[in-house]
């Protein structure tokens, strides 16, 4: 079974910028969101607090979702509708890949929507092969608000 991935027509992967808000983080998802097409999975790595939601929010706008995105900390998912489905997931409580083994994540992965996949390295080997890698790193206390985000293309 092989995902049907849209690549980034308005960007240029690898792409690394510096966000000094989380404005300026939701932006960036957007121009990401803006992108993507059914098959498309993000995988989102970084600190709690680093801003993998916000850029969520801002990947949900660009894909025309009108509802408030907020984390799913506690149901795993959140499913949202836009101009494709989008299923936001938050693995953040999941300590190991068998307790994501009866959530049926290949649907998932290889339907018609989007997937936006935050504290993906806890489900790393579960991962499709072909995906898009967002990480964001906190740049220090120095500046709290700084965040260093990159995005790739990840494929085996």
């Amino acid at each position: 079974m092989t995902a049907r991935h849209a690549s980034p027509e308005r960007l240029i992967l690898p792409l690394e910028r510096l966000s000094n808000s989380e404005e300026e983080t939701m932006s960036l998802g957007e121009l990401l969101g803006a992108s993507l097409g059914p098959g498309s999975v993000v995988a989102l790595f970084g600190e709690l607090g680093a801003g993998k939601t916000r850029f969520i929010q801002g990947v949900c706008r660009a894909l025309g979702v009108v509802r408030f995105v907020a984390s799913p900390s506690f149901v795993l998912i959140n499913e949202y509708q836009g101009r494709v489905p989008v299923y936001h997931f938050d693995f953040y409580r999941i300590r190991r890949e068998e307790e994501l083994a009866e959530l049926g994540l290949e649907e998932y992965f290889y339907g018609e929507g989007v997937c936006l996949i935050e504290w993906a390295e806890r489900a790393l080997r579960l991962l499709p092969p072909e995906r898009i890698d967002v990480t964001i790193a906190i740049c220090g206390v120095d500046e709290p608000n700084r965040r260093r985000i990159t995005i790739a293309r990840h494929s085996e």
